[in-house]
């Protein structure tokens, strides 16, 4: 079983800068994929981006590419989402998620956080 609790989210200005982080329980994390999706007003939920659990390879939305750094620090058991440059079309609930497969992580991964509101104001 794994647990998930994001942080970092807030209000911010377009063209402002945020840092999500999510700490997950579990001696495993070293080897699970790990990523972030987001949910706006009105909208389906949508992969964010990716990483994998021993190469951290990456993986982003096309929208996101340039902008977002999704990171993680095993020893702390954390991933983070570095937002740069960000737009009002950002707002969105953002969900973090976790697989021990990186196919699936994208798709439809098996763990979820109970996501944390970013807000941005143009």
């Amino acid at each position: 079983q794994v647990q998930l609790v994001e942080s970092g989210g807030g209000l911010v200005q377009a063209g402002g800068s945020l840092r999500l982080s999510c700490a997950a329980s579990g001696r495993t994390f070293s080897s699970y994929a790990m990523g972030w999706f987001r949910q706006a007003p009105g909208k389906e939920r949508e992969f964010v981006a990716a990483i994998s659990g021993l190469t951290r390879g990456t993986l982003y939305t096309d929208s996101v590419k340039g902008r977002f750094t999704i990171s993680r620090d095993n020893a702390k058991n954390t991933v983070y989402l570095q937002m740069n440059s960000l737009k009002s079309e950002d707002t969105a609930v953002y969900y973090c998620a976790a697989d021990p497969r990186f196919n699936m992580m994208i798709a439809a991964p098996e763990y979820w956080g109970q996501g944390t509101q970013v807000t941005v104001s143009s």
